[in-house]
């Protein structure tokens, strides 16, 4: 069985879909979806260092994991800021998984709001069942765009095909063939903290979605 399957009901907030489809802003072509596109490729950092501002607190996986975040160099310093928070977020939630706790310090450096809660809510979903994960995690597709208000807003796709849920009490793994459901889109939107931190405020997710269908 591919991660997140059967936790995904408590990572679905209550937002609207802030930019409609997975472009990103400014129409709804997905032709420029993962394939042919030419995108550098970043694993989860032993620390959380992509951004300036703070002192950030350090993030590690094990060894059998891995989160691989494509689309990271834009051209646009200010794009990418936002991009390297983005996946620090995402880092972030899935550091509190393997640690087994929903009250990490980095979990709460780069998410605020309902944000917050959505993950918790995610995470104890997690450590109540004693399981994480195996693999890898692929995010791409990954589009931003400004608000008038000054908040970013940062659609993208992940691809859990090649990650599987592990039973920490048996040590099993769940390798089941992946279904459609492995695809996500995710709608979040950030805004930046007097440290300089894109934190995130706001998470809509949609669980198979033909946007990111490969």
């Amino acid at each position: 069985m591919t991660r997140g399957v059967v936790r995904t009901g408590a990572f679905v907030t209550a937002g609207i879909f802030l930019v409609v489809g997975c472009s990103g802003g400014g129409g709804s072509d997905n032709s420029n979806k993962i394939k042919g596109a030419e995108a550098a490729t970043h694993s989860a950092s032993p620390s959380a260092s992509a951004s300036p501002g703070g002192q950030r607190p350090k993030i590690t996986f094990p060894s059998y994991a891995k989160n691989v975040f494509e689309g990271q160099q834009t051209g646009d310093p200010k794009k990418d800021a936002v991009l390297a928070d983005n996946a620090q977020r995402v880092n972030s939630i899935d550091d509190a998984i393997f640690q087994g706790k929903a009250d990490t310090p980095a979990l709460d450096f780069y998410s605020t709001g309902p944000a917050i809660g959505s993950a918790m809510a995610f995470i104890k979903g997690w450590v109540t069942h004693r399981e994480t994960w195996v693999g890898v995690t692929r995010y791409f597709d990954r589009k931003v765009s400004f608000r008038d208000d000054g908040a970013a807003v940062v659609i993208y796709c992940s691809d859990e095909s090649k990650a599987y849920i592990k039973d920490e009490k048996t040590g099993k793994v769940d390798r089941s063939p992946a279904t459609s459901d492995a695809y996500v889109l995710y709608n979040t939107r950030l805004v930046k903290s007097n440290q300089g931190v894109w934190r995130t405020v706001d998470v809509a997710s949609k669980r198979g979605a033909s946007e990111c269908q490969p």
